[in-house]
């Protein structure tokens, strides 16, 4: 199990550097090519569009073996991304826009799949804290790749970035081979109703997912929306030089780290409900104090900010995991990421046009939206009859039950 916990953080920590360094790069690279600003901006949407088809590609996972998946995939990425050693100019910049769909839909397969498959390599014991720590070493490279990228992009063009992130595929396709499942995931459609639906039904059936799996939507799509206000505020209200936005970046992934390495404590003691809510709450508190007059308050809410955010998506992660029939986690867990991801496309562009209103009163709103969120998840409580919330042997027998 040890093992498994370990090769899993390793992925986690590959996976990140190289998709964090190809996705920098590309609309730099893009940019270099066609000297369009609006082209430049467009991989973003390949590469978060394929999220919308969770639900749809979800159904995959449940009908084929998770793990020679999880292979197969990150080997075609890897030959995808390698494809750009061809790129010489701006007539073959529809190659990065290619590799940055193909990016898409192997985190949605990737991401979902991985959701699976943590629970036939894990005990229950160790599930919370890996998915704590996959969560600080995603974050960390995040802190670390935009350097590794952008030097290499500097020192020998898009091609050194390139070698480097089909490197990664394949380093990590070996990590999985080498993972050594505790039993046997169960796959095929036939034992579970199949379709799109189930997916649906399983995660907003019961309270443990819909209430952990909306609180990370609400608060994931403020964080889009909070992107341009936090810019506006930095740059026009307090003055300051575009470079301290490093500053609030760096700050917050220090406050993602250290959350991802004690979540899973806390989702032992007050289970993922709990860990959600007062992830939602911090964010909620973070986008308040960003909109402060004072530099250094900014900074403090920055790293409030990104302890709260992840606790969110790690309590539902975990959730979806501890609450799905192993024979439908592929769709279920590909439809949570689109439930938890996909708005974020929609409050990104709404945060900027909101900004002509005033950032302060941005911050405001999105605050607003995580509280009205976390009000909902207080007010629609499950009945009364069963064994106490708080209760770790009330929480332990919910973990173990089917899902309605």
């Amino acid at each position: 199990m040890r093992r498994n916990a370990a090769l899993f953080v390793a992925i986690s920590v590959l996976s990140g550097l190289g998709g964090s360094a190809m996705n920098l790069v590309t609309g730099i690279w893009i940019l270099d090519l066609t000297g369009s600003a609006g082209l430049a901006a467009l991989a973003g949407i390949c590469l978060y569009g394929p999220q919308l088809a969770g639900p749809w590609l979800g159904g995959v996972l449940d009908r084929v073996p998770r793990r020679p998946l999880l292979v197969v995939t990150n080997l075609v990425l890897a030959a995808a991304v390698s494809s750009l050693l061809v790129v010489r100019g701006s007539g073959q910049a529809w190659l990065l826009f290619a590799v940055a769909t193909g990016y898409g839909v192997s985190y949605l397969l990737i991401d979902a799949g991985e959701t699976a498959l943590l629970p036939s390599a894990l005990s229950p014991a160790e599930l919370a804290h890996v998915n704590g720590w996959r969560s600080s070493a995603r974050e960390g490279m995040k802190l670390i790749s935009p350097a590794v990228g952008a030097g290499l992009y500097t020192w020998h063009g898009g091609q050194a970035v390139a070698v480097l992130c089909a490197l990664m595929p394949v380093l990590v396709a070996v990590l999985y081979a080498a993972l050594r499942p505790a039993r046997a995931p169960s796959v095929g459609a036939t034992e579970q109703p199949g379709g799109v639906c189930s997916g649906f039904r399983v995660l907003f059936g019961q309270r443990v997912t819909r209430v952990t799996v909306g609180l990370a939507a609400a608060s994931i799509a403020m964080s889009g929306f909070a992107t341009a206000p936090v810019y506006a505020v930095v740059t026009d209200y307090l003055n300051l030089p575009s470079a301290f936005l490093g500053v609030l970046l760096g700050a917050q992934g220090a406050g993602s780290v250290a959350g991802g390495l004690v979540v899973g404590r806390l989702l032992s003691r007050h289970g993922a409900v709990g860990v959600a809510t007062v992830g939602a709450l911090l964010f909620a508190a973070a986008c308040l104090g960003r909109g402060l007059p004072w530099p250094p308050a900014v900074v403090v809410a920055a790293v409030v900010g990104g302890i709260g955010l992840p606790w969110t998506l790690v309590a539902a992660i975990t959730a979806v995991q501890t609450h799905t029939p192993p024979a439908l986690l592929g769709r279920v867990s590909a439809t949570a990421n689109t439930a938890m991801f996909g708005p974020i496309v929609l409050a990104t562009p709404l945060g900027s046009a909101a900004v002509g209103l005033g950032a302060r009163l941005s911050l405001v709103v999105a605050a607003a939206v995580c509280l009205l969120a976390v009000a909902a998840a207080v007010v629609r409580r499950s009945p009364p009859g069963g064994a106490s919330a708080g209760s770790a042997s009330g929480a332990a027998q919910r973990e173990r039950e089917p899902a309605r």
